[in-house]
């Protein structure tokens, strides 16, 4: 089975990349609030560059870039619309004309930088000369958006399919399997269970922002804002990724509990043994 959807030759990924989510991907879609640790930088990067002026249709494809994860015989190519250049140059990241261009895949050249800002301020987005980043450059930081949540697609579907949960639980199993502790063993990894499913029913809530969809919140404003800056500076891959890691982790604390139950078995029916022959040697003593 592939999860990746990539056929051979090149695949043109739909508009802003952001194909049908799986259950990895926490809930819909939405722009709110950018988080309070960003909002003076929003407030003082739109005013200083005057980013947004006319703006076109968010939806309308401004290039198709490449994909950077792609095998050379299995190459895709993902659709960057008008709104999602401009989530890349607001904040959290505020990326300047040379780091765009890179995203971008544009060749660099004498005037590659004034001939990006002429096209953008032709869809109403005006990028001055000399700005500069708001955030630490990553390796995610060169995705654009459908690549992102296809590498999270894929990450899921192989944590699902390939983690190892029950030869990991068996093997910590083995390392305590001191009849005096099982109990209290169980108990922790009760709690733990409940604790994660906390986690992960508040991630499925998620609604942050991923292409141009607008979901209602579910959320409070405070927790949503911060989600959604973790995921605009992931570029959507963070949120699902997430996800996909505690589903890995509620698998293995499920295979644990079921090795415990198989120990308690195990030995009460050891202890059964163990009574019945205590009193075969009573009777012989008699």
């Amino acid at each position: 089975m592939r999860a990746s959807g990539q056929s051979d030759g090149q695949n043109v990924v739909g508009e802003g990349s952001v194909e049908a989510p799986l259950r990895f991907l926490a809930g819909g879609l939405v722009e709110v609030p950018i988080p309070s640790k960003a909002s003076s930088l929003s407030a003082l990067s739109l005013a200083k560059d005057s980013l947004v002026g006319g703006i076109t249709n968010p939806s309308e494809v401004f290039c198709s870039v490449p994909g950077r994860l792609s095998l050379l015989s299995s190459t895709s190519k993902y659709k960057v619309t008008v709104g999602e250049v401009q989530r890349r140059l607001s904040p959290p990241e505020c990326l300047n004309a040379s780091l765009l261009g890179g995203v971008l895949r544009r060749a660099k050249s004498k005037n590659g930088g004034r001939c990006l800002r002429e096209r953008l301020e032709k869809i109403g987005l005006n990028l001055p000369a000399g700005r500069r980043k708001a955030a630490n450059v990553t390796l995610l930081t060169s995705l654009v958006e459908g690549e992102a949540v296809h590498l999270a697609r894929d990450f899921g579907y192989v944590c699902e399919t390939e983690f190892p949960a029950k030869a990991a639980a068996e093997y910590l199993c083995r390392q305590h399997a001191d009849p005096g502790e099982l109990h209290s063993r169980k108990s922790m990894l009760l709690a733990a269970k409940q604790i994660c499913k906390e986690f992960a029913d508040l991630m499925a809530q998620d609604r942050s922002p991923l292409g141009n969809s607008r979901p209602a919140l579910i959320l409070e404003p405070g927790v949503q804002s911060c989600l959604t800056h973790f995921s605009l500076i992931t570029h959507g891959f963070g949120g699902p990724a997430i996800c996909a890691a505690l589903s890995a982790f509620q698998n293995y604390l499920l295979e644990s509990l079921k090795g415990l139950d198989k120990m308690f078995l195990s030995g009460a029916g050891s202890g059964h043994g163990d009574t019945k022959a205590s009193e075969k040697d009573a009777k012989h003593r008699k």
